[in-house]
């Protein structure tokens, strides 16, 4: 059985549109980024730390960890605190190209290897895919952050909802940007026979 480390209703989606198989338990850790860490490095570590953390309570099942961070000038979004770190993202955003970063974690069914996890347990690797967002008026951001789309989303944007009006041009996966690089993925679980 696959165990997606999260409770993101968007990539629940792709990998059921994707017909891959698949349960549910979250992983709640503390997602900011260490003082001086690489983007990469940051969502590599966190779509680690959520797969282990779940791994150790589903020993008999494969556990998917991601973790989707915005990039701008080397500077991590995550998810935005309340309104105003909302707009202030999207200001940040705006006429801009930036980065979406997915770190993607499969860990293998954990059962005789308590408690240290060896390396080859366990695969890790992210997805870049290159964003241009046109400009946004003041206007238009006050009126998205009402309509609440952007509170849980990296980067204070869903390219598959109301921003997709500002989003003329990405380069690489688009599933990436929705929050899960489902090509990635499904070579992953491939090559560890998790499907």
């Amino acid at each position: 059985m696959l165990v997606l480390a999260s409770a993101s209703p968007r990539r629940q989606e792709l990998l059921r549109n994707a017909r891959i198989p698949f349960t549910v338990q979250p992983a709640e850790i503390d997602e900011t980024p260490l003082a001086g860490e690489l983007p990469r490095s940051c969502a590599e570590r966190l779509a680690k730390e959520k797969a282990l953390k779940v791994a150790r309570n589903r020993q008999e099942d494969y556990v998917l960890g991601a973790d989707t961070i915005v990039v701008l000038e080397g500077n991590i979004l995550n998810k935005p605190q309340d309104a105003n770190d909302a707009v202030r993202m999207l200001r940040m955003l705006s006429g801009r190209t930036h980065e979406v970063i997915t770190g993607v974690c499969v860990v293998k069914p954990l059962a005789t290897v308590q408690p240290s996890v060896p390396d080859e347990l366990l695969i890790t690797a992210s997805e870049t895919t290159r964003v241009t967002m046109c400009e946004i008026t003041d206007a238009e951001i006050d009126n998205y952050i009402v309509t609440g789309e952007p509170m849980d989303k990296a980067g204070a944007y869903a390219i598959q909802g109301i921003a997709s009006r500002w989003i003329p041009r990405i380069e690489g996966d688009y599933s990436n940007v929705v929050g899960l690089p489902v090509a990635l993925v499904f070579r992953m679980l491939r090559d560890v026979r998790a499907i």
